[in-house]
């Protein structure tokens, strides 16, 4: 028995809202791979109604759009490149200083086993201070930008 190929065997909806594009139109593809070619319309009206395209375009410019991506940096960039370093000094310090890592701390407890525990911890502290930066610094601006955009495309293509 040969299995269905079409959209519903991806467990794909066809009354999936947010799905309204045919995939042959999607990122101004034609289906073949090749990017399709739009023809300009023959008779520019003196005021033709904007594409969502363009209000996303339009938003992506925006300043408003430009700081939540901002501050989104400042959070994200520091903080990877510390989290990266620890993780990496730990691997060096395992790999180049056995000695140093198997120093007993407590009882049968060991440096390895301390800074590995670091690990988990900062990489939980590290997702509650994400979060709470987000919250903080970004989540408001980023929902109105959304529902500026929402605004803005409500009733295009109907």
């Amino acid at each position: 028995m040969e299995k269905e190929a079409g959209p519903e065997a991806a467990g794909a909806r066809l009354d999936d809202p947010w799905d309204d594009v045919p995939v042959s139109d999607r990122c101004g593809q034609d289906g073949t791979g090749d990017v399709a070619h739009l023809d300009a319309p023959a008779a520019a009206g003196p005021d033709p109604e904007p594409r969502a395209a363009d209000i996303y375009l339009e938003v992506h410019r925006s300043e408003a759009f430009r700081e939540v991506r901002r501050r989104y940096r400042r959070f994200v960039a520091p903080a990877a490149l510390a989290f990266l370093l620890w993780y990496l000094a730990y691997v060096v310090a395992a790999t180049t200083a056995p000695g140093l890592m198997a120093r007993p701390v407590a009882g049968a407890v060991n440096v390895a086993m301390v800074a590995g525990l670091g690990q988990f911890l900062t990489t939980f502290l590290l997702t509650w201070a994400y979060a709470r930066h987000a919250r903080l610094r970004r989540d408001r601006a980023a929902l109105d930008l959304r529902w500026d955009t929402q605004e803005m495309t409500r009733g295009l293509g109907r």
